[in-house]
C-alpha cells in the first residue's frame, strides 16, 4: 500500500493524496479482503492496531515500522466496515497510548472517542454542478455570493428526541429548501470536522478526516452535498488549520512527544484557547494539513473553505502576554511557516480544484491576503471584511440621536475596499457571548428594531463585496445563539417576524438578479457616493453600476425614526426611475407594479438632477434608471 515514493513525498510535504495511503482503506491481499493500516508515530518504541476486530488486544496485531519514514503499517483480514479501532503506541517513556487514526475517515459518536473502519460507497449525481463553476479565481469574485452561515446541530432539532440531532439527509431535505426558497447562493456549515464537545462548535477538531458522526456517516454527508448542488446551493465548510484540542485520544502529543505541534510551548500552544498548534515547519505535518483541505474539496465537492483564525497563525505574538513569545529569524513576529503553508495551500487548491475557492478569517491589516502567491500575496479568493463589520455594528448599535457622531464608521470602510476581496459578514460571533442578537442589537422599541434591521440588511446588501448572515438573523430571532438548541423557528407566527423574513429574501433577490451588486464589488468598482455627508439626518445614499453606467442603481437608506416627506436625492443621470424595493413592498417582483419617478432638473447633492420622494422613517429605496 506504501511505496517508497509515497514515503519520499510525505516526507517532502508534497503527498497531496497521502489520505489515500495513511488511515485504514478496505483491500485485499491474496485474495483475502480486509483492511489495511498506516500511522506515522516516529517516536513511537511500537504500535499496534486494537478494535472490535481483535478484542480490543495490543498483542494481535502489531504493526511493521517502513523504515527511515515513521509510518507503522499493517494488513488486518478481519477487520470489516463499521467496526471500532484506535492505534495502541507504546512511547519511549514505555507508556501505552491509545489513539484515534488521525486519518479516520469516521468516527464513533460522542462521547465515544474511537475510529471507525469505513468503505466509501456513494456516487455523486452533481456532475452538471461541477463542470457549471466558475473556473478561475478571477470568475468566482465576480460570481454572486450570499451565504448563509449555519450550524448544522442547532439550525433545527428533533423536538424531544434524544439525541435531537437531523441526519445529513434530512438536512439536505429540510436546509436545502429553506436555503433555496430563501435565494441564497451558499451555506457556509459550521463544526462539520469531528469534534468532542458540543460547547466549541466544532472549532475544537478531532477528526481532521471525518464528518462529524451527529448526524450520520461520511457517505450521508456526501449525499447532503449533492442534494445541495443538486438544488443549486454551493457548499462552505469551516476548516481550522489554527489549533487542535488536547484530548488525550487525539494527536496532542501523539506519539509520546510533540508530533503535530511545535515543541517549543512558546509556539505550540494557545494559552488563551486552552489549545495546541500545528508545526507548520514540519513537512508531515504541513502535508497532513494540505491533503486534509483537497480530501474535503476532492472527495466531498465542498465548494469552497472558510479558514479558520488566519491572523492566529500569521503573528507569532498573537494572544501572547508578557513578551512570551517566540521570535522568527529575521527578530520579527511573523510565522514565516504559515505565511509559507498558506501560499503553499492556496496554490494547490488552485491547480488541483479548479472552479473552488478559500476564504480567510483574518482580522488584522496583514497585507495581500487576497493576492496571488506568485505576487508576494497569500492567495485567498476572499478575505472577511472584520473591519466593516465592526464598524457598521457599532453604528447601528447607536441609538439614532447619536448616529450623527459615529457616521464615518458607515463610510470609512470605502476607503480600503480595494485592499482585499472582501465578504461582509454578520457572523455567528457576533450573536454570542452577551453580544446579543441581531434583533436585540438594534435600539428603540420593538417597531423600530424590525425597522432597523431592514435598513441594515439593506445597506449591506448595496455595499461593495460578498454577503453573509449568520442563521437566524434573517427572520429576528431574539435569543442569542445557543448551540444547545434549535433556532427560534417558533417566531416566524409573528406576522413581523414573518415580514422581516420575507423582505431578507427580497433583499437577496435583488442581489442575485442584478449583477451590476455582484460583478463590481471590488476596490469601488462600480460604486459611487450620492451623498455620503448626510450626518445629522443619518440617511446614506450612493449609486452601484458598471463601466456602461447606463442603468445604475440608487440606494437610499434612512437611519433613523424621522420620515422625510420631502426627500430628494441627486440623480445619476436625467431620465425615468423605477422602484425596485422600499421597506414596506420589499422588491417589486412584477415590473408593471413598480412606481416610475421623473428626474427634476434641479441641482441636488452636487448633480444637476434630482429625484424627490418621501422617504419613511427608517425608509429604504432602490431605484433602477430606466
Amino acid at each position: 500500500m506504501i511505496s517508497d515514493v509515497d514515503m519520499y513525498l510525505f516526507g517532502q510535504g508534497t503527498h497531496y493524496e497521502i489520505y489515500k495511503k495513511l488511515g485504514a482503506h478496505p483491500c485485499e491481499v491474496g485474495g483475502v479482503a480486509g483492511f489495511s493500516f498506516a500511522v506515522w508515530a516516529p517516536h513511537a518504541v511500537s504500535v499496534s492496531v486494537v478494535g472490535d476486530f481483535n478484542g480490543w488486544n495490543n498483542t494481535r496485531n502489531p504493526m511493521m515500522l517502513l523504515e527511515g519514514s515513521g509510518i507503522f503499517a499493517c494488513f488486518i483480514p478481519e477487520a470489516q466496515a463499521g467496526q471500532l479501532y484506535k492505534y495502541d503506541i507504546l512511547t519511549q517513556n514505555h507508556q501505552h497510548l491509545l489513539k484515534a487514526d488521525p486519518f479516520a475517515f469516521s468516527t464513533e459518536f460522542r462521547p465515544g472517542t474511537a475510529s471507525r473502519l469505513y468503505a466509501p460507497s456513494y456516487e455523486f449525481h452533481d456532475d452538471e454542478w461541477i463542470a457549471a463553476r466558475p473556473a478561475s479565481q478571477a470568475e468566482i469574485r465576480r460570481a454572486p455570493l450570499a451565504i448563509y452561515e449555519c450550524q448544522l446541530a442547532s439550525w433545527m432539532r428533533h423536538p424531544g428526541a434524544d439525541p435531537s440531532f437531523y441526519s445529513y439527509r434530512k438536512l439536505a431535505e429540510r436546509l436545502g429548501g429553506y436555503v433555496k426558497y430563501m435565494g441564497y447562493t451558499h451555506v457556509e456549515l459550521i463544526g462539520i470536522s469531528e469534534y468532542p464537545l458540543d460547547a466549541s462548535w466544532g472549532y475544537q477538531v478531532t477528526g481532521y478526516y471525518s464528518p462529524t458522526s451527529r448526524h450520520g456517516s461520511p457517505d450521508d454527508f456526501k449525499y447532503f452535498v449533492d442534494e445541495m448542488h443538486k438544488q443549486g446551493i454551493g457548499v462552505i465548510m469551516d476548516w481550522v488549520p489554527a489549533h487542535f484540542p488536547r484530548d488525550a485520544h487525539a494527536l496532542a502529543n501523539f506519539d509520546g512527544e510533540p508530533l503535530f505541534e511545535y515543541a517549543d510551548p512558546r509556539r505550540g500552544e494557545h494559552a488563551e484557547w486552552g489549545t495546541k498548534v500545528f508545526d507548520l515547519g514540519r513537512p508531515q505535518v504541513s502535508n497532513f494539513l494540505i491533503a486534509n483541505a483537497l480530501y474535503w474539496l476532492r472527495e466531498f465537492h465542498i465548494d469552497g473553505l472558510r479558514v479558520d483564525a488566519v491572523a492566529s497563525m500569521l503573528y507569532l505574538d498573537y494572544g501572547k502576554q508578557g513578551g512570551n513569545c517566540a521570535t522568527n529569524i529575521y527578530g520579527g513576529n511573523e510565522n514565516l511557516e504559515s505565511i509559507e503553508f498558506f501560499k503553499h495551500l492556496n496554490s494547490v487548491i488552485r491547480r488541483e480544484c479548479p472552479g473552488t475557492f478559500t476564504v480567510a478569517e483574518e482580522s488584522t491589516a496583514w497585507p495581500g491576503v487576497t493576492a496571488d502567491p506568485e505576487d508576494g500575496g497569500l492567495g485567498f479568493t476572499f478575505k472577511w471584511n472584520m473591519g466593516w463589520m465592526h464598524d457598521f455594528l457599532e453604528y447601528m448599535e447607536k441609538d439614532p440621536i447619536f448616529r450623527r457622531y459615529h457616521h464615518g464608521k458607515m463610510t470609512l470602510p470605502m476607503t480600503y475596499s480595494g485592499a482585499e476581496h472582501y465578504i461582509l459578514v454578520l457572523s455567528h460571533d457576533e450573536v454570542v457571548h452577551m453580544k446579543r442578537s441581531m434583533f436585540e442589537k438594534m435600539p428603540g422599541d420593538e417597531w423600530q428594531k424590525y425597522a432597523g434591521l431592514k435598513a441594515a440588511y439593506t445597506f449591506m446588501t448595496g455595499h461593495p463585496g460578498k454577503k453573509l448572515l449568520f442563521m437566524g438573523g434573517e427572520f429576528g430571532q431574539r435569543r442569542e445563539w445557543n448551540e444547545d438548541r434549535e433556532l427560534d423557528w417558533f417566531m416566524l407566527g409573528d406576522e413581523r417576524n414573518r415580514d422581516l423574513q420575507a423582505y431578507y429574501r427580497s433583499l437577496l433577490e435583488l442581489y442575485r438578479r442584478y449583477p451590476i451588486l455582484y460583478t463590481t464589488d471590488f476596490g469601488g468598482e462600480g460604486f459611487e457616493w450620492i451623498n455620503s455627508w448626510d450626518a445629522d439626518r443619518c440617511i446614506f445614499s450612493f449609486t452601484r453600476g458598471d463601466s456602461k453606467k447606463e442603468h445604475p442603481l440608487v440606494f437610499v437608506v434612512n437611519f433613523a425614526p424621522v420620515p422625510r416627506d420631502d426627500y430628494a436625492v441627486g440623480a445619476p443621470a436625467e431620465g425615468r426611475y423605477e422602484l425596485l424595493l422600499d421597506q414596506t413592498h420589499g422588491f417589486y417582483e412584477d415590473a408593471e407594479d413598480r412606481p416610475v419617478l421623473e428626474t427634476e432638473a434641479s441641482e441636488c447633492d452636487g448633480r444637476p438632477n434630482r429625484l424627490s420622494f418621501p422617504l419613511a422613517a427608517y425608509g429604504t429605496a432602490v431605484y433602477r434608471k430606466l
